[in-house]
């Protein structure tokens, strides 16, 4: 009895010694391959993601600035690591003399602001 005969797919396999089964060329044009697919899977979500909060953050600082200095000729949004707010989206006023001004912290994900009313909520 051989080895062989317990696992019948095994027949006839002869192993194919210390050579590689594929070539040091196929491995780095495999291996660039897998990267760029990733990379086109990853990055049109990314870009779609940035794209969409700088223009949600635009809006609803133009709202910001709209509550809190009417005067004010124009608003911004930036995107600050160490804003006053911390990481995140701050709204600030621009054109205005004395220079810009900070509104609001908008905030990592940037959506419609809650702005305070006078009357009570119900």
């Amino acid at each position: 009895m051989s080895v062989y005969d317990e696992e019948p797919e095994l027949a006839g396999y002869e192993p194919h010694g210390e050579r590689p089964l594929r070539s040091r060329r196929q491995l780095v044009v495999l291996r660039v391959i897998v990267i760029v697919g990733l990379v086109g899977l990853v990055l049109p979500g990314i870009v779609t993601t940035v794209s969409v909060s700088s223009s949600t953050a635009q809006a609803s600082c133009a709202i910001w600035v709209r509550y809190s200095a009417p005067d004010a000729p124009g608003s911004q949004a930036r995107f600050e690591i160490f804003g006053a707010g911390g990481v995140g989206w701050e709204c600030y006023t621009v054109g205005a003399f004395g220079g810009d001004r900070h509104v609001a912290s908008i905030g990592l994900i940037p959506g419609t602001p809650k702005i305070p009313t006078g009357g009570q909520d119900t």
